[in-house]
């Protein structure tokens, strides 16, 4: 709607005719109503943004956008290219070729992209050929202003866009040969002719058959017009109005929110608040002057007096930063100040500079600045003036005015970091290799200049496909090579902001791109400097404000996170092979991984409330100062989980340095977070890596560490013979490393496998052996956990006297443990619930779920909780508050859609439909149960598919009496996915963790211990 009344701008467009617009001839009954709501919402709109009247207004028979008052930017271009044209009537090429560059950088991509309305496409493309006719204009006024070496790159990207436009490719051929490069104007000439017959079944028409045989002779009158000489008297008529703007940038792609932040230093100034100032700030390459080239272009008519641009060289390999005075210098001879009137006087100089601006609407571009000092001579005084500065550094002493108009510039997102090739290297070569040209892509870390330059390789190249050069670059050893080749060098512009780090920045720089880690807090600077934290982290603020450094984000803990883009990590690492010896950098990642294992053994302790259910081994630790070391770890959990994808990182890489004891010890005191939160792929891939290392290193103890957690994963995965094989490998290396807590930890999980396959004789056997040797070496956690799963036996045997005394003394032992473990806790009273379900103790079971649901609602525990909700659940249902145990229930199915736990959804819908049979509903109590069956059908439960046929079978006789027998009345028959007290933030994407999924009041799993 608002696009019609754009393009009948001072016209009056008739209801029918909007109507007809917007509904394609198949309008509803409110159209003309829908009509009004929504040209009363654009006037609230433009109001909204400090229209003074209505720009819309009512004028039978619709409606009339008044072209008085704002700037319609359709009108704008159309002006700009009648001025171009008279221009170029009258002679005057220079002032053309600016007037079609202002017309042309109005537009921002296609008009009215994403309308879809038959009137408004058609409008569409009739505005597009009008944009490619002003194009092709603006190119033959360049032509002959001899600007043919610039053209080349920008006609061979629109050519490639639009092959069929005769008069650009044209236009190309005559830049190329004017340029010298003669044979490639032919191969031009020779991919038109083969396209035309291919597509048209024509040959080329005559302009361009012409052009092609006076190449061939060389035709004297293909070259460039020679410049005519004013007269005197022309000269001391003409005034030059400066336009210093280098060509925009051909293929720039995106950044509209930036450019949207930059048009805030025209929409809103304020020539009372003095000039307006922008800062465009980014990490080397990342296109800071391509976006500040785009805009001064866009905002050019906004500065009739001129347009002044300088390179300050602030990063220089073969130059000096220029100063300002050389600066300010040059910028007053382009306003007009002859030569001999410049003071050369540092006072008197910048109040030359000022005056002349005063009175005059200019925009200066500062390119490529040093420091603060360096153009603070160079801001102008007056409001009429705009300065847009481009740095690598953040300037803090520079006020932007308004406040939006500082731009941190970030690599390009994926969608327009692939339109970048396709405009560079052809969007058919492109289409045609999406998946590999996103991972190019990424291997660029999206950066604008490396993107450009694998791109140019890849258009220089034809032969190649996107995967051959995905294939070069994925050699991390040479891929800074691949983009560092020709005149643009990922490489060099690096290096041009690592000599003005200073030594300790750049210290700490080549250090960290030592770690594999994808980020990191500012202890880890500390840890490879060997400093303080404090002291290390002023040192991370300075790298990122010379912008080596990305801050990602405030982690679980509170602690800001950093990290190195992999193109930089590259740089640092090969800065370190060169300047450090291999002594220094291992040393540098061995007080890392030190400082990892300290923390994380710490988390472990804290987090079971002692040593327990772990064997560590003899690494030395890096004890970080105890006031930080608690800030950090004031919640155990928090930490380990936002340090996750670093710890494994830390594992695995240690394990290939060949550092096993780090490696297997990291990974013993990581198996907390792992299992509680089911990260079991990282938890096989630190085990696995670690297992290689110890047996590599011959490390009889880490080797049996690692094979016990390795069981453990099976075991979670429910691979019990492999949990099996696995166990029983390090029941042997342990025996032979004389490690009998190990030994016990694993006859412990044994026993429960055992359990699982009713050998409960054998599993209390194990389970007793186990507990004897957990009193004797102080675990009293494992011991606890043994006594827990020991009730489960006797509950399994029907002995609910011997459950209930073993679930008392382990609840009684977890309880004395020095700070509580919540956790353990949680899932022995879980147990112990269990056992008074079983008993009809009703009103116990209810507590003893009450405070499971508390301790694991303050862990964030959804498995627990959903867990404890059923228990609850099904203790209200047999002391008879149906209706209240209908509510718990519902609670817990609504948890337990959070979580990848299929047995215990199904429990949940098994006790709901015993809750609706005894409510008298019947119809809904077939749907719970039918729901359960096919959660147990997919899940592999024979035993609890068949409790749910029991009850469709009862329901098949419509008995509705409320006294039935509760479900929960034979020991055999719990429920329990999981332990209570586990919590488990699975991110999304992972696979089901049929690990979880363990009946109710099955024996407590700690696999990880």
């Amino acid at each position: 709607m608002l696009a019609l009344l754009l393009l009948n701008s001072g016209r009056i467009v008739p209801v029918d005719t909007l109507v007809d617009a917007v509904w394609n001839d198949r309008p509803p009954a409110t159209a003309r109503t829908q009509i009004a709501i929504v040209i009363a919402a654009l006037r609230k709109t433009f109001k909204s943004r400090g229209a003074a009247e209505d720009i819309i207004v009512t004028a039978h028979p619709g409606y009339l956008l008044r072209p008085d008052g704002h700037s319609v930017d359709l009108l704008d271009f159309t002006r700009l290219v009648k001025t171009a044209e008279t221009a170029v009537q009258q002679g005057r090429r220079a002032e053309a070729a600016e007037a079609y560059a202002q017309a042309l950088a109005l537009w921002r991509g296609p008009a009215f992209a994403g309308i879809s309305s038959p009137v408004v496409e058609d409008e569409a493309a009739r505005l597009e050929g009008h944009r490619l006719n002003a194009y092709d204009d603006a190119t033959a006024v360049q032509l002959e202003l001899g600007n043919h070496h610039d053209l080349v790159p920008e006609l061979t990207a629109v050519v490639r866009e639009h092959p069929l436009r005769e008069r650009t490719r044209h236009h190309l051929m005559l830049a190329q040969y004017r340029s010298g490069r003669r044979a490639e104007a032919m191969a031009t000439f020779r991919q038109a002719r083969e396209q035309f017959i291919e597509e048209l079944g024509l040959e080329p028409g005559p302009d361009l058959q012409e052009l092609h045989d006076a190449i061939l002779r060389d035709d004297p009158s293909l070259a460039p017009a020679p410049a005519v000489p004013a007269t005197e008297q022309q000269r001391a008529d003409t005034v030059v109005v400066p336009s210093e703007l280098p060509p925009d940038v051909a293929g720039f792609t995106g950044r509209e929110r930036e450019l949207a932040l930059l048009d805030t230093l025209v929409s809103d100034r304020d020539r009372q608040h003095g000039p307006a100032i922008g800062l465009i700030t980014g990490i080397a390459g990342v296109g800071k002057t391509g976006l500040a080239v785009r805009w001064s272009h866009r905002a050019a008519a906004h500065f009739p007096d001129g347009r002044l641009f300088a390179d300050l060289r602030g990063y220089d390999e073969h130059h000096e930063p220029t100063p300002a005075r050389d600066a300010m210098s040059r910028f007053l001879r382009s306003l007009g100040v002859p030569s001999d009137q410049i003071p050369t006087h540092a006072e008197d100089l910048v109040a030359l500079y000022r005056s002349v601006l005063a009175e005059r609407q200019v925009l200066l571009v500062l390119d490529n600045v040093r420091s603060f000092a360096q153009i603070q001579p160079l801001l102008p005084g007056s409001g009429g003036c705009a300065v847009l500065v481009t740095s690598r550094e953040q300037l803090e002493e520079l006020v932007t005015w308004p406040q939006d108009a500082r731009v941190h510039l970030g690599v390009l997102p994926s969608t327009d970091a692939v339109e970048l090739f396709g405009r560079i290297v052809g969007e058919e070569r492109i289409a045609s290799a999406r998946a590999d040209t996103r991972h190019l892509a990424e291997l660029c870390d999206r950066l604008p200049l490396a993107l450009r330059i694998a791109a140019a390789r890849l258009a220089s190249k034809p032969h190649w496909t996107v995967r051959h050069l995905v294939t070069r670059l994925g050699d991390e050893r040479r891929r800074l090579d691949e983009l560092s080749q020709g005149a643009a060098q990922v490489r060099a512009s690096f290096e041009l902001s690592y000599r003005y780090l200073s030594e300790e920045a750049a210290r700490l720089y080549r250090r960290l791109g030592l770690l594999d880690v994808p980020d990191f807090a500012a202890w880890v600077g500390g840890a490879l400097l060997d400093l303080d934290v404090l002291d290390a982290e002023r040192i991370m603020e300075d790298l990122v404000d010379a912008q080596f450094l990305e801050v990602v984000g405030v982690d679980a803990t509170g602690r800001l996170r950093y990290r190195l883009q992999n193109l930089m990590r590259l740089y640092a690492r090969e800065r370190a092979q060169q300047e450090e010896s291999e002594p220094e950098q291992r040393a540098a990642r061995e007080r890392a991984f030190r400082t990892w294992l300290a923390l994380a053994e710490e988390a472990h302790r804290r987090e079971y409330g002692g040593h327990f259910s772990i064997v560590h081994g003899p690494a030395t630790r890096r004890h970080l100062d105890p006031i930080h070391a608690d800030e950090l770890l004031s919640s155990p959990l928090e930490w380990l989980e936002a340090e996750r994808l670093s710890l494994v990182a830390a594992v695995t890489q240690s394990a290939a340095l060949d550092m096993g004891e780090l490696a297997w010890d990291l990974t013993v005191s990581a198996a907390v977070l792992f299992e509680t939160r089911h990260y079991l792929d990282d938890w096989q891939k630190c085990a696995e890596a670690a297992l290689a290392a110890a047996r590599r290193g011959g490390d009889l103890r880490g080797q049996a560490a690692m094979l016990h957690q390795l069981g453990g994963v099976a075991q979670s995965y429910r691979q019990l013979a492999e949990a099996h094989a696995r166990y029983s490998e390090a029941m042997e290396l342990f025996d032979r490393a004389g490690e009998p807590h190990g030994l016990a930890l694993t006859l412990r999980n044994l026993a429960i496998l055992g359990l699982y396959s009713g050998e409960l004789d054998l599993a209390m056997s194990r389970l007793e052996r186990a507990g004897e040797v957990f009193r004797a070496v102080g675990d009293v956690s494992s011991e606890a956990h043994a006594l827990d799963n020991m009730a489960q036996i006797e509950l399994e045997r029907g002995n609910t006297e011997l459950a209930m005394k073993f679930g008392v003394e382990a609840v009684r032992i977890m309880e004395t443990i020095d700070r509580g473990s919540k956790r353990g806790v949680a899932q022995t009273i879980h147990r112990l619930g269990r056992v008074h379900l079983a008993r009809a103790e009703f009103g116990s079971a209810q507590v003893a779920f009450e405070q499971v649901r508390d301790l694991v609602e303050a862990k964030s525990d959804l498995v627990g909780l959903a867990h404890a909700l059923l228990g609850l659940g099904e203790a209200r249902l047999g002391a008879g508050d149906v209706d209240g145990a209908e509510a718990t229930l519902a609670r817990a199915l609504e948890v337990a859609e959070r979580i990848d736990s299929p047995l215990v959804d199904g429990q949940i819908h098994l006790v709901l439909g015993e809750v609706h049979r005894r409510q008298g509903r019947p119809e809904s109590a077939v749907e719970q149960a039918r729901a359960a069956h096919a959660v147990f059908l997919r899940a592999g439960s024979p035993h609890w598919r068949a409790r749910a046929e029991q009850l469709l079978s009862r329901l098949g006789e419509r008995r509705t009496e409320r006294s039935a027998e509760p479900l929960e009345q034979r020991p055999a028959e719990r429920s329990v996915d999981r332990p209570a007290g586990r919590p488990v933030d699975r991110p999304a994407g992972r696979p089901v963790e049929r690990a979880a999924e363990r009946p109710v009041g099955r024996p407590e799993r700690s696999a990880s211990g």
